[in-house]
């Protein structure tokens, strides 16, 4: 580490969550790269209050004073209401910690801009996503502007860190095993350092329960839509940021949200991700049910690859590439439809529909059904002709 060679800095700005990687970074600034200023920016995008007070103890041992903004509504309103209505998810669970880092990294440039620094901090390691989603972020907003990883600079294992973070006398939260990454929408646990086939305890959840420890009697509720949105919950209106925790609570206790996949990060590297995430399951489940009654075929296959081109943009960090507007605009107007009432069933893991209700659905069971008469079915036969006749002609040149 002796042998790196760090950029020289004046004044630097931190996105600072009291996490692992960046109260490291603040020594890092201090003993390496020789900062002579260092401006810390903590940022709300609903972690939770828990996590924002400890971040704050460990402000007070590191002798720093972050700047706070609570950006829990934006994060919610803009963000995690697109990302219901563009069905967002991505390698298997949803897209949470990406959409997060690039608010943060965004809020980051704009006070470095004002406060006239010449370079940026982000805490993170070379092998996952976040640098990414920051960098792409800060070189939009700040390009004049150097970038410090020290996690990745120093190419630093985990056990470095732990190291260090002894000699400097970093304050750090338990064992270091990696850490949470954490919004109100997804949790992942421990950000990518669980093992192949490494257990997992029970005490390693927030929100879910595992089916045997769940209630043997299912919970029902109810969900409203408007324009793809959650807005109502149990026949109260809410705002989003109110919803979403209830869910992941109500949820959680009967075993819904637990997700543990294989991810392929934008380095290609595949590593077993466990992430829990309650609310963004029902909700994501609720809306796209909801979408396959009010869309039309050619609208619900079309939005398909939107959905996925959404997804894939901002899990790469390119949430402000140009594209994503267009994709927006697609997903806003096909949503206009997108307006129900469901009643869900909850039960040890199990998420059933019991009822759909919806003005603007296209279900029409007085002429689908097959006990009522809705049309003239003899109408059918020239289309069975035309669909068919493409077959009987290759069935000719093939017989030939």
């Amino acid at each position: 580490m002796e042998q790196t060679e760090t950029p020289k800095v004046n004044k630097v700005a931190v996105a600072y969550s009291g996490g692992l990687n960046s109260t490291l970074g603040i020594e890092f600034l201090r003993r390496k790269y020789k900062a002579k200023k260092i401006i810390p920016i903590t940022i709300d995008v609903g972690q939770g209050e828990e996590e924002i007070l400890e971040g704050r103890r460990k402000a007070k041992i590191l002798k720093i004073n972050p700047l706070f903004f609570n950006l829990q509504k934006e994060f919610t309103e803009c963000w995690i209401a697109r990302a219901i209505q563009a069905n967002s998810d991505c390698l298997g669970y949803p897209i949470s910690a990406s959409m997060a880092r690039q608010i943060v990294a965004k809020k980051v440039a704009e006070v470095a801009q004002a406060e006239g620094c010449d370079a940026l901090l982000e805490g993170s390691s070379g092998k996952g996503n976040n640098p990414y989603c920051m960098h792409n972020v800060f070189k939009m907003l700040a390009p004049e502007m150097k970038i410090l990883v020290p996690g990745r600079d120093f190419d630093m294992t985990r056990l470095e860190e732990e190291v260090l973070c002894r000699e400097w006398g970093v304050p750090v939260t338990g064992t270091i095993t990696g850490g949470d990454d954490k919004t109100m929408w997804c949790r992942s646990v421990a950000s990518g350092s669980i093992e192949l086939n490494q257990p997992l305890p029970d005490d390693i959840w927030m929100w879910y329960r595992p089916p045997e420890k769940a209630p043997d009697q299912s919970t029902c509720l109810t969900l409203e839509f408007e324009k793809g949105i959650p807005v109502k919950l149990n026949g109260i209106r809410r705002s989003l940021g109110e919803i979403i925790p209830e869910l992941n609570m109500i949820g959680g206790v009967h075993s819904i949200g637990k997700i543990d996949i294989f991810e392929n990060g934008i380095m290609d590297l595949k590593r077993r991700e466990i992430y829990e995430a309650p609310a963004a399951t029902l909700l994501l489940k609720t809306h796209q049910d909801l979408e396959q009654f009010c869309l039309t075929k050619d609208e619900i296959q079309f939005k398909k690859g939107v959905d996925q081109k959404w997804a894939y943009l901002i899990y790469h960090g390119m949430a402000y590439h140009p594209l994503r507007n267009h994709l927006d605009a697609f997903i806003e107007t096909s949503q206009k439809r997108v307006n129900g009432q469901y009643k869900i069933k909850l039960f040890k893991g199990n998420i059933e529909m019991v009822n759909r209700e919806s003005k603007t659905g296209l279900f029409s069971p007085e002429i689908r059904s097959m006990n009522a008469g809705g049309f003239n079915q003899r109408r059918c036969a020239d289309r069975a002709f035309i669909r068919g006749f493409p077959f009987e002609i290759s069935d000719r040149k093939e017989n030939r």
